[in-house]
This record gives structure tokens, sequence and C-alpha cells, in this order.
């Protein structure tokens, strides 16, 4: 078995640093951080289209933007609610876009500004569901499971495909094998039920096992597919990784596919706890 050392010390030393974000961390930092995260994974996914395209970065910037003030926009003009903030959103996006093609006396096109699009909404609006569930009722115990989904698959997915994969998942990432994907989705419900249990027993909530289970199973396994969706982004374009930001994980973009995927399922899976 051929274990990445540098891949189990990357995630050894960023995970502390989300720990610490996701514990003490109040809504207002956890926007602020994911809005960062955002902006990395966006510029790394319109990055790597630049030699078939001509993206707009700074429009995703300015996207990304919209993260870190989604709860103090609100908070300061009670009038605006979550739903007007996305509509928002959307709406400045595609004006901006547009704005841009005519700026650019058609230099920039319909397939510029539509990879872009396609990218905010794949990146900064996927991932603005993690803060959406830290501002739940008890969100900070909350958004714990797009995490543990997350986490659970990756760990268990690597180490079982590593020892006993044997028979490919699908030619978009030749490393996946089946068992390493059940592994990765058993490990998701050992590792959620794990951190359910914790937070019944010492935060006094009353979450259903029952439902946590079921939901982890979903999670994980929508969680793989954002995994595929970000390599066949890569195969397309004919690189690797998005970046080398941090080692044997490759770019941010990377390291957080399955939990951009993972985000807004457990945001409605979680409406039913």
């Amino acid at each position: 078995m051929n274990i990445n050392l540098s891949r189990i010390t990357s995630a050894l030393l960023g995970m502390p640093l989300v720990i610490l974000i996701l514990v003490f961390g109040n809504v207002y930092v956890v926007d602020f951080a994911f809005a960062i995260i955002a902006a990395i994974a966006l510029h790394e996914f319109l990055k790597c289209f630049e030699g078939k395209a001509k993206p707009i970065i700074w429009i995703g910037y300015f996207a990304s933007i919209f993260i870190a003030f989604m709860h103090i926009l609100p908070d300061i003009l009670p009038a605006i609610s979550m739903i007007d903030y996305v509509s928002l959103f959307f709406f400045l996006m595609i004006v901006l876009l547009f704005i841009e093609v005519f700026r650019s006396k058609m230099q920039i096109n319909i397939v510029d500004i539509s990879i872009t699009f396609f990218g905010i909404c794949y990146i900064v609006f996927f991932l603005m569901f993690v803060p959406l569930v830290r501002g739940f009722e008890n969100g900070q115990y909350l958004i714990w499971f797009i995490f543990t989904a997350s986490w659970g698959t990756d760990v268990f997915a690597y180490i079982v495909g590593k020892l006993i994969g044997k028979h490919k998942f699908s030619k978009i990432s030749p490393k996946k094998s089946i068992e390493g994907c059940i592994g990765g989705v058993i490990g998701a419900v050992l590792l959620t039920l794990a951190f359910t249990y914790g937070f019944n027993e010492y935060a006094g909530l009353n979450i259903s096992y029952e439902k946590m289970f079921i939901f982890s199973i979903i999670l994980s396994i929508i969680g793989q597919m954002g995994d595929f969706a970000a390599s066949s982004v890569k195969r397309y374009v004919g690189i690797k990784d998005f970046s080398n930001l941090i080692p044997g994980h490759g770019g941010m973009l990377d390291r957080f596919d399955s939990v951009i995927f993972i985000a807004p399922a457990a945001y409605f899976l979680l409406m039913f706890v």
C-alpha cells in the first residue's frame, strides 16, 4: 500500500484551522472564511479555462464577497430577506457579465460569460449553504455534519481504496474504486453518528440517529458526486490538480469539491431534523 504522506500531513495541518473557525467562529467569521475559500476556489476554476475561453475573474471575486456579507446586510437592513439577498446576487452577476460583453465589444462572448457564471453557481452559490447551515438554530453543531460527511468519506475512501480497491468506478477518475466509494460511505456514517452521539449527550440536542444514518449515506454519495464533477472538469481542461496550493491535495477546489456538493444537500436535509 502506497500512502501519500504529504496528503495526510496537509490534512492534519489544515484541519485544526477549520476546527478553530467552526468551534470559535460566530456566523460572521464563518461567512468571511468561506468568502475567502470561495474566491480562491473560483480563481482556480476560472484560471484552468484560460486556454479555452476568457473567463472574467474579477466578477468571480465580486461574487465571493457576497458570502462575507450574507448575514451582515440582512441584519443591517431587516427588510432584506435571505431570498431577496440571493436574488440580488444572481441579478447583479448576470447584469455585470453582459456589461463585460458590451464593454469588450464582443471580445468577451457568451461562452466566456457562461463559464464564469457556471463557476459562480457551482462554487460560490453552493458554498453559500455552509454559512446558511451555520445560521440555523443550533447551527454551531449542525454545520459539523457537512464536514463529517466529507471528511469521513475522503479518509475512508482513500484508505479502503488503497488497501483493497480493485474494481475501477469510472474513467472520469481512474484511481477511484468501487470498494473505496463504499468505504467512504461507511466512514461518513460512522463519523456522523459519532458526532450525533456527542451532540446529543453533551450539548443536550435530540437529533435522530435514524435520520442521521440515512442523511450521512445520502451526503456521502452526493459528496462523491462532487468529487467526480471536479474530476470531469480537470479531464476536460487537461490538468491533474486545480493548483498546488495544498501539498498532496492540489488546490482549494480539490480540497472542497465534495463540500461544495454536500453543503446544499445538508441544508435541505437538516431542515427535516
